[in-house]
Order: C-alpha cells, then structure tokens, then sequence
C-alpha cells in the first residue's frame, strides 16, 4: 500500500529514482554518514572488514572504495586504507602493530612529525622508539631487540635525501619477525616499487603528488597481505580515520595525470639542481639523482625516477641571515612546507637541530621546483642569490 505523504514528508521522501544506464569519465561522489540497508539481512550480513556491504559512511562509500582499489593497483597492492592526512596513516600503522614494551626504530633522517610521534610514543605510551643511520642497510641486524615489532623506512628523507638500501634492511627485519613499513612519497608510488624490494606497508601522504592541487589533506596505507590489513583496519575503525567525499574525488581527478604531472617535475628539478651545483653559493645539492648524494647508487638501482623535491646546502660561509634574506628575497618559490602541486616551494631547515647526527656544514634549504618555466624558476634563484 502506498503511504500517502504531507508537503512537509514528501521534502524528506520522495518516489523519483533516476533513470539507470548513466556513464561519465569522472567517479561519481557518494556523500554519506548513515547508510541504507535493504532489509534486516542485509544490514546483519556486511562485513566492514571484508569491503563487501557499505555498512556507515566512515568504513567507505563507492567513491572511497573506488580510490582505495585505484591506489592499491598503482602501488602493486592487494589492500588499501585512507587516512586524513600522512601523519594520520603513519600513527594508524603505529597504534594497530606497537603496543607498550615494543620497540620500533626509525630513521634518523624520518619525516619530522613521524619523529615527534615516536617521542610521544616513548613518553606516554611505553614503547621505546629509537633512531638508526639512513644509509646503514644490512647493519640494521644489529639493531633489532626481541621486542622491535616494527622499522619504519623513508626513501628518501624528505629534507636531507639519503637514499635506504630497503632490500638489505628488509632482509634483515623479516629474519627477525620484524615488519617494515616505507614512506614512498617522494615517488609517487610511481618510482620505487616498494613491495617488491621486501617492504610490509606502504604509506603515502596522498596530500603530495597525487592531489596536485595544494588542496587536500589524505593519507593511504597499502598491504599485500590480508592479515596484516586486518590488523590496520581494526586501528582505522577504532581511531575513526574517515576521509570525505569531496577530498576523495579531487585524488580521484588527479589521477589520471599523476604520471605526467611527475616526470615533468623530474624533468624540471633536474634542471634547476643541476644549475644550482654550478654555483659557488652552494657547497653540495642532495638531489638522489646526482652522484654525490648519499645512497645515490641505491637510488640508481632501485627508483625509475626522481620528482620535484631535493635541497641543498650553501657554503658554509653563510650565516642564517644570509639565506634567510635570500629565501625572502625568491619571488616564484613561495615559503611553504609540502611538495607535488604545481607551485614551486623554498623552505630552510636548521638540520642540525632535527637530527641526532648530522656532520654536514651549512644551512640546507629545501626546492619543491613546481611547473613553471625552468628558464624563469632559474632567474629567480640568480636575483635572489644577488639579494643575498
């Protein structure tokens, strides 16, 4: 029997359904916090875990699923998670393996905020978090305690660019039951291989290259093994790490010209970098590509390709002022943390402050060379070396 409606209901309900056979190139965006369920049966059969129903609209909507899956794919994976920003995904990995008395190491060249995480760790949460030589590889052995549960690896360090030897550290965990997981944003997910060099979890700061726009804060974890994504799961249901619609489909947009988007910036970095070692401002470029970056033999056997990010170091005869006047000074490089979007970035780092050891001389300052000219990028860097 149909139920005859008020104005007010037919607001809130109505009979029209759309008609079926609609196709356009863009996903479609599924906004959703209650989902429906068909009858009773449906609503007892679903499965959030498994990705088999749509259950609540934190556990995933078409749109969330169809990013996962195209994530996944990109990376070689099986399984795929969404956080709201990198960190989120990084603290996601922790809270699911490391419980008090565990131990994880991590690299003293790690992403800043993975760092202050494992002092927060080690402070209120009784898991000790240590740090170990980026470029150590197989010594890592030496490392390992019967209550390291995890390794996080960053390929490269994003501000100082020594390049891991991940499978030799790998190697070395996996003798031991011991998990890796990989930071692979500086790639993409296009330029290193992450599994197939040993790695366990994949995190990429879906923020970077694959939004493109400067726009969207997301992060991803991507596994092969269905066990273990279980186990991630269970930290993402818990610590309630959902991702909107609308950021989705902007990744979702992106992808199609990721590939294009990153070698292009390749391109690009390598040409600025490569003007930047002729100059005698600059002591060292640390750009992984280039022979003198440490763990570039690494780099050359194990990546494809580069992106946009690498930084140098200036002559130590150069005080802060200095660079900092000739930061200010850049016009097309904005000062900025993150990387991958159009825009070319700058940002100074006092490195020494960040690392438990750290040798170099001079200040380093960090390129995110965007999809401007090369030609004009370059003129700026020369007026800005000539204002400092």
């Amino acid at each position: 029997m149909t139920v005859k409606k008020s104005q007010q209901t037919s607001l809130v309900h109505t009979d029209y359904q759309a008609p079926a056979g609609f196709a356009a190139f863009p996903s479609a965006i599924h906004h959703a916090s209650t989902v429906l369920f068909k009858n009773v049966a449906a609503m007892r059969s679903g499965d959030w875990k498994e990705k088999n129903a749509y259950t609540y609209g934190l556990h995933g909507t078409p749109t969330t699923f169809t990013l996962e899956a195209r994530l996944a794919e990109i990376e070689d994976g099986r399984h795929c998670l969404l956080a709201p920003s990198g960190l989120a995904a990084i603290a996601m990995v922790d809270f699911a393996l490391l419980k008090s008395g565990d131990d994880v190491l991590l690299p003293d060249n790690v992403y800043n905020p993975n760092r202050e995480l494992g002092k927060w760790l080690s402070a209120d949460f009784g898991v000790t978090a240590r740090y170990y030589d980026p470029l150590i590889g197989a010594g890592i052995a030496a490392l390992i305690q019967p209550n390291t549960k995890l390794i996080w690896t960053e390929a490269p360090g994003s501000v100082s660019m020594e390049v891991p030897d991940l499978p030799a550290i790998c190697q070395a965990a996996h003798a031991r039951g011991v998990l890796v997981a990989l930071d692979n944003t500086w790639s993409a997910g296009l330029a290193l291989r992450g599994f197939a060099l040993g790695v366990d979890i994949i995190m990429q700061a879906l923020t970077k290259y694959q939004s493109g726009g400067s726009d969207v804060l997301m992060g991803a974890l991507i596994t092969r093994d269905g066990a273990l994504h279980e186990r991630l799961s269970m930290a993402h249901m818990r610590l309630g790490m959902g991702v909107g619609a609308d950021d989705a489909y902007l990744v979702l947009r992106g992808l199609p010209t990721l590939k294009m988007r990153f070698e292009a910036h390749d391109a690009s970095a390598r040409t600025v970098a490569a003007w930047l070692k002729t100059r005698p401002e600059i002591s060292k470029v640390l750009h992984p590509a280039f022979q003198d970056c440490p763990g570039h033999e690494i780099w050359q056997r194990d990546f494809s390709g580069a992106g946009g990010l690498f930084s140098v170091l200036f002559d130590p005869s150069y005080a802060e002022a200095r660079t900092d006047r000739f930061v200010d000074a850049l016009q097309l490089f904005k000062i900025g943390y993150s990387w991958g979007g159009a825009n070319s970035l700058v940002m100074p780092y006092r490195i020494a402050h960040m690392r438990q050891a750290w040798r170099d001389a001079g200040i380093l300052v960090r390129f995110n060379v965007g999809l401007e000219d090369t030609v004009d990028l370059i003129a700026d860097i020369e007026q800005a070396l000539a204002a400092m």
